[in-house]
């Protein structure tokens, strides 16, 4: 055999035995939580920064029976956060749905599975992987994944810029007290949603939490002001800001069961820095 053939069949015997390292929008980016247990994401990485700040990002929690691929197939949230120059990073559950504390099958109140660890580890591995700041990034979810976007912003609070809940709440029943006061959180709500109510519903052993005293929760948290409410387009907010800035906001909507990318723009136009 010639050399160089042999050193052709060298390096394709390397190549194949490298793990694989490229992760995006359509391969998994694998991570361990710091139990041992193999999780993993995808993600669509903005351009580059023009005064070269580390990027942001917008981790996306999906609802029930998504997937990571699911949501990076919806083309209107990939558009919103590369408009907003921020990564779209789009967490993957482990089965159908999420650990969340409660929620149908999870057997206590701590969940099935560490949801925490996992937002942990993410964390850490968004900010070693590819320099993400967790000071630019939003926490978002819909549905179910909304539901544990707020136990993550009761938990985590501190630890980013701001939280996106989309149809969705607690489960029962609502947490009497939260560890940290979330940065800012701003929640959006179909008034005519039969699938997650405001009020909530049972589903198998479980009960979905009320939004009101998720709310009422919330506003125990901080020194929060009286709400102001503001009409925009088919959206009525009403706002309440504590004495260090944080913001606290409920916009409902005419509709059912669903969100629109432009929910997470809104919340990044108040929550983020500017560029």
């Amino acid at each position: 055999m010639r050399p160089a053939a042999r050193l052709a069949l060298a390096l394709a015997a390397c190549l194949a035995a490298a793990p694989a390292l490229a992760c995006g929008p359509r391969t998994d980016c694998d991570l361990t939580t710091a139990d041992g247990t193999a999780r993993s994401y995808r993600v669509a990485l903005p351009g580059p920064r023009a005064d070269g700040a580390p990027p942001g990002a917008v981790i996306f929690f999906h609802g029930h029976g998504g997937s990571a691929e699911g949501a990076m197939r919806n083309e209107g949230l990939v558009a919103v956060a590369g408009d907003l120059g921020l990564a779209l990073v789009a967490a993957e559950a482990e089965g159908q749905e999420w650990s969340a504390p409660n929620a149908p099958g999870a057997g206590s109140a701590q969940g099935r599975g560490d949801e925490l660890g996992y937002l942990d580890a993410l964390k850490a591995d968004l900010a070693a992987r590819f320099g993400i700041d967790p000071a630019r990034t939003l926490v978002a979810g819909f549905s179910s994944g909304a539901m544990l976007v707020w136990t993550l912003a009761c938990e985590r609070g501190a630890d980013f810029a701001g939280f996106v809940p989309m149809s969705g709440t607690f489960w029962a029943p609502v947490p009497q007290s939260c560890p940290e006061i979330p940065a800012n959180l701003m929640h959006f709500q179909g008034t005519e949603d039969t699938t997650v109510p405001m009020e909530g519903r049972p589903i198998e052993e479980a009960h979905q939490g009320n939004l009101d005293q998720a709310f009422t929760l919330a506003e125990s948290l901080s020194d929060f002001g009286p709400p102001e409410t503001t009409q925009e387009g088919d959206l009525t907010c009403t706002r309440r800001t504590d004495s260090a800035g944080r913001i606290l906001d409920l916009c409902l909507f005419p509709g059912g069961h669903s969100f629109r990318p432009d929910f997470i723009a809104r919340a990044a136009a108040d929550f983020l820095p500017p560029p």
